[in-house]
């Protein structure tokens, strides 16, 4: 380690000099108690560092010490059910040793070091491994298999290789490298956050992420690999629908980063978590997730690395093998210390005080996402799913961290306030979100749900959009100028919003969709509105069709079980192709 010493303080950023021949990104301790700090600017031998704590009472004249490592995680057995801060320490952990509050140069190992881990080889010594291949497994959880990789960069003659039980710091065999060189293997390595794990290749999305919440699967998927945005003002729902989409999604690991929210909205996070179950296994979901919680009133520049840290433990799980899907609640919290830092170091400022490098480095986080073709033989695949919330001040949209990430992600959730006033949940308004993945997904649906979901889907989007340009008529002159076909428009897309697109998370049936029952549940509300509006024209009073008591069994769909399979739509229909039969004859008498 080479030591130099502080020159000057601003808030989290202080400037270094006498070090010896430091590096950008190098990790640093600070001061007595060693704060952990990382290199951002060189200039003419002096080191401007931000620290990851409070820098109350570090003056000039203290001493820093150079670690010349990168700020890195440790990836092994042991992330699952754990509870990181920003630059993974365990908080748990800390707790237990230190009280409810994090003291100043704590540090604690990421991996529990005492854990004992059955590891069970796949290779034998004597075998050629290459980077990302699998050395063996390991029992993780009862929801999810370790597989030990050969770290990216390793390659060569397994040398020795034994099963047994193990420590994250015991070495399970060696490797002997073309020049010679043995290296040792564990069951954990070390990797830099801000550098993108390697892959062999990206693959284009052609799978949905099903998260069983209709408005998202049938008119917003996002693929297996994607990024979404979901902006929002304060109270419309942003991490409600990110623990749905943490619960439901069909990802094998959820990693959920709080970055920069606010303490009480984490702390629910940190105490639901714990206690929700797995709905597809019945155990706690928490033996497939890891939590990493940097809330607003923890140091600034630690919630700059938050996100860098979840993205390098999603890219870990992804490697194995394994289908990932990361919630970062919110991006901007992290761009606001992005902005903080920036004006620390004295930067040009961009567009309202954000550096002007804030849509690189949204662009740069938002790319580690992706379907690809992992390390090491045999085509194995895997994918990191991004779902970034963001908080506009005011819902306003249009400002810089919002805009730079629409520019980047090809999904926009948009919630809106006054649907979630409404009680209408999820609140994601349908005529202003997108999915540019829908066109790429098509022939998925197509395959495993039905030929005709492009066309109902179509078809319920062109109903919603006609009610909006319709009630502007109706506000204008009432809805009795309005002719019956265009009444039946509307009590069809009223059916659409009500008993199709609002979804109670607190319903124990209605909380979770499966894709086929969707699609029914869409069939038979727009084959009612068809029949409606045709009987409609035959002379039968609009009135007389809404009273119909399938209607009312239209309505209950939601909360109706699966258990006993889907006939329950085929009976449905038939009773709505009689009843309107009866209304068409008594009209014609």
């Amino acid at each position: 380690m080479s030591e130099g010493q502080v020159k000057r303080v601003s808030g989290p950023v202080v400037v270094a000099s006498g070090l010896e021949g430091p590096r950008m990104f190098d990790v640093v301790r600070v001061g007595v108690l060693g704060l952990v700090g990382e290199v951002i600017r060189l200039v003419e031998g002096d080191a401007t560092i931000q620290v990851y704590e409070d820098t109350t009472g570090i003056r000039p004249g203290d001493k820093v010490e150079n670690t010349g490592q990168a700020l890195s995680v440790e990836l092994g057995p042991g992330l699952l059910k754990s509870i990181y801060d920003g630059i993974q320490r365990p908080l748990n952990v800390i707790q237990q040793e230190g009280g409810d509050f994090i003291a100043r140069g704590l540090t604690a190992a990421p991996l529990d070091e005492k854990a004992v881990w059955e590891f069970t080889p796949t290779k034998k010594a004597g075998e050629k491994v290459v980077p990302g291949e699998v050395l063996g497994t390991v029992p993780e959880t009862p929801l999810l298999t370790h597989r030990v990789l050969v770290p990216p960069g390793v390659e060569g003659t397994l040398n020795r290789l034994a099963a047994g039980r193990y420590t994250v710091r015991d070495t399970i065999g060696e490797v002997l490298t073309a020049e010679g060189k043995t290296i040792a293997l564990g069951l954990s390595h070390r990797w830099k956050v801000r550098v993108p794990r390697p892959v062999t290749r990206k693959l284009p999305p052609m799978v949905p992420l099903i998260t069983g919440q209709r408005v998202i699967d049938t008119f917003f998927p996002i693929a297996k690999g994607g990024t979404a945005a979901i902006p929002g003002p304060f109270g419309s729902g942003k991490t409600v629908t990110q623990q749905q989409l943490a619960k439901w999604a069909e990802a094998d690991v959820v990693v959920y980063v709080g970055c920069g929210e606010r303490g009480n909205e984490m702390t629910e996070v940190l105490t639901e978590f714990p206690h929700l179950e797995d709905p597809k296994s019945k155990r706690p979901l928490m033996e497939r997730t890891i939590l990493i919680a940097n809330t607003s009133n923890m140091p600034v520049a630690a919630r700059e690395a938050s996100i860098y840290t979840g993205i390098t433990i999603a890219e870990y799980y992804r490697d194995m093998g394994y289908d990932v899907a990361l919630m970062a609640d919110s991006t901007s919290r992290w761009a606001e210390a992005l902005r903080e830092i920036s004006g620390r170091l004295e930067e040009m400022p961009g567009e309202e005080g954000y550096p002007a490098y804030l849509g690189r480095r949204l662009a740069e986080f938002y790319e580690r996402a992706g379907q690809v073709e992992v390390l090491g033989p045999g085509a194995r695949q895997g994918s990191v799913t991004v779902i970034g919330a963001v908080s506009p001040p005011g819902g306003d949209v249009s400002e810089p961290v919002s805009q730079n990430t629409l520019r980047v992600t090809r999904v926009f959730w948009a919630l809106d306030a006054s649907l979630a006033n409404r009680r209408h949940f999820p609140s994601i308004n349908w005529l202003s979100s997108y999915s540019l993945y829908t066109g790429d997904l098509g022939p998925w649906y197509a395959e495993h749900v039905a030929k005709g979901w492009a066309a109902l889907r179509n078809e319920a989007i062109e109903l919603l959009q006609k009610e909006a340009e319709l009630q502007e008529i109706v506000q204008l002159v009432g809805s009795d100028a309005l002719p019956e076909r265009e009444k039946a428009v509307l009590d069809t897309a009223r059916m659409i919003r009500e008993d199709y697109l609002q979804q109670s998370a607190y319903d124990e049936v209605d909380t979770y969709t499966s894709i086929g029952k969707q699609f029914r549940m869409l069939q038979a509300i727009l084959g009612f509105g068809r029949r409606e509006t045709e009987a409609v024209g035959k002379g039968v009073a609009l009135s007389k069709a809404v009273e119909l008591p399938v209607r009312v069994k239209i309505a209950r769909m939601k909360t109706q079980s699966e258990k006993d399979g889907l006939g329950a739509f085929d009976l449905l229909d038939r009773e709505m192709t009689d009843g309107f039969r009866v209304l068409e004859e008594e009209a014609a008498a």
